[in-house]
């Protein structure tokens, strides 16, 4: 297609939408009920497929045309399968015995401004990058408790499939408008992974750890060595057929930090964990960054704010939301057995820990990528009549530690204030909130074409602070 021609196209996509706008905020249409709340039996919450096992076996996910998302009233059981699935498929040792994911012809390891990263030989990862989401840029530390005072900070990589890369790349060399009604290819995923270096954690526990040799550097990028590196958490995010918003799925190691106990109103641990010292805290000062110490406002006492990143209140019973419960608690919380059962690897160490998706049910894809610019801000809504379904409180605590909620106090946390990926993954630019695009969403791909502009990483970088701010601004004000 011509350039001239394409951008004619989105400048009508662009007229129309603003003049469905009201069409769309409306009400979304419910799924099937029948199909979304099936009462499953008893011993029906193993969701597995027999083909993942064994795990240096696993198929990748049907994800396209045929596949069980090819259809106009979905099931929220196949979410959680294609999470597993996609995890299972990511992590499986490839020809040398590595990672599918750590193999740079599956999948680019990447910088924040979606620039190909050289993994050196002798390693698989390159480390640098360490803050976090968040106006402080926070940095994590691990708890120094959890193996004789030896603490040490949270380090991240990002990795993207060809597919995503090829299209992502194409859009900024092709100029296409700023605000327009594109999507990402299905296929396409994305993936954040988080590491703490090999000595934070106790010898007799490190085989219970994913473990790999990186390039790690201390200094922004001035100089680097090897040194062995444990994965602690993972998010896994992809397009598939009718969802152009991606399935947000979230994975984390199982011994890292607690579930905070709403009935409790506390969460505790007996023993030392990774991110979470011995003892209790109440509130929410564990997950709170303090900019003066660098550390929690409770120090070394992170913990998941919801258990699946389902919703609980005060009492401890689950809120009512955008979608009925438990079905989804227990679909996450069986497949999660499940699977553990089933693995005879390192991988049965680790959980997931829920995913967020929209409902597009009864959608065409015109409408889908409406619906995802429309919404703007309100993507993340978890109130009734939504489009936001699974975990909708979802976040990693190695990632979003201090992001889990942007409230100022636990007793403000409910379902009008929830916090989750789409918060800050939406469609309007953070350069400017005026353009739109399913294609925002993606944050490396917004510095990408930032970058592409003539803006340096420090603008960039900048740009996007500014963007995180009003964001907590906007939400505080909730």
């Amino acid at each position: 297609m011509k350039k001239k021609t394409l951008v004619s196209i989105l400048i009508v996509f662009a007229v129309a939408s603003t003049v469905l706008f009201i069409q769309c905020t409306s009400n979304p249409k419910s799924e099937t009920k029948a199909a979304y709340d099936a009462a499953l039996p008893p011993d029906s919450l193993c969701l597995v497929q027999p083909s993942w096992f064994p795990h240096s076996q696993t198929p990748a996910p049907e994800e396209g045309i045929g596949s069980p998302f090819d259809t106009s009233s979905t099931t929220n059981q196949i979410f959680h399968q294609w999470s597993w699935n996609k995890f299972l498929w990511l992590t499986k040792p490839d020809a040398g015995g590595n990672p599918l994911f750590l193999n740079q012809l599956q999948v680019k390891q990447i910088s924040t401004q979606m620039l190909p990263v050289t993994v050196p030989s002798g390693v698989l990862v390159v480390l640098q990058d360490v803050a976090q989401a968040g106006s402080a840029s926070a940095v994590l530390r691990s708890n120094p408790n959890y193996n004789s005072g030896k603490g040490d900070t949270v380090f991240y990589s990002i990795h993207m499939n060809p597919t995503m890369y090829k299209f992502a790349d194409s859009v900024v060399k092709r100029g296409v408008p700023d605000s327009n009604g594109l999507t990402y290819p299905v296929g396409s995923f994305e993936m954040k992974v988080s590491w703490v270096p090999a000595t934070a954690i106790p010898a007799s526990k490190l085989s219970l750890y994913y473990t790999a040799m990186a390039s790690l550097s201390r200094d922004g990028g001035k100089t680097f060595a090897n040194t062995q590196m444990a994965l602690v958490g993972m998010h896994v995010v992809g397009v598939v057929q009718n969802h152009p918003e991606f399935i947000w799925a979230t994975f984390e190691h199982n011994d890292i930090a607690p579930n905070y106990d709403w009935k409790a109103n506390s969460a505790s641990s007996a023993t030392d964990k990774l991110l979470f010292k011995s003892g209790s805290v109440s509130g929410i000062n564990g997950i709170v960054y303090d900019t003066t110490t660098k550390l929690g406002k409770a120090p070394y006492q992170v913990f998941d704010l919801f258990q699946y990143g389902v919703p609980r209140d005060s009492s401890g019973i689950l809120m009512t939301t955008s979608q009925s419960e438990p079905i989804n608690f227990n679909n996450v919380q069986g497949i999660d057995q499940c699977v553990q059962s089933q693995l005879q690897d390192v991988w049965k160490n680790y959980f997931y820990n829920g995913s967020i998706w929209l409902n597009m049910d009864g959608t065409t894809p015109q409408r889908q990528a409406f619906i995802i610019d429309s919404l703007r801000f309100a993507i993340s809504n978890g109130t009734t009549g939504s489009y936001a379904r699974g975990s909708l409180n979802c976040a990693n605590v190695t990632m979003e530690t201090f992001t889990q909620t942007f409230q100022t106090s636990i007793d403000k946390v409910n379902v009008t204030t929830l916090a989750n990926c789409f918060s800050c993954h939406h469609s309007p630019s953070f350069a400017n909130s005026k353009n739109v695009s399913p294609l925002y969403l993606s944050h490396v791909f917004q510095d990408y074409l930032l970058a592409q502009k003539g803006n340096s990483v420090q603008k960039v970088e900048s740009i996007k602070l500014n963007e995180e701010r009003l964001i907590l601004k906007q939400q505080r004000k909730l």
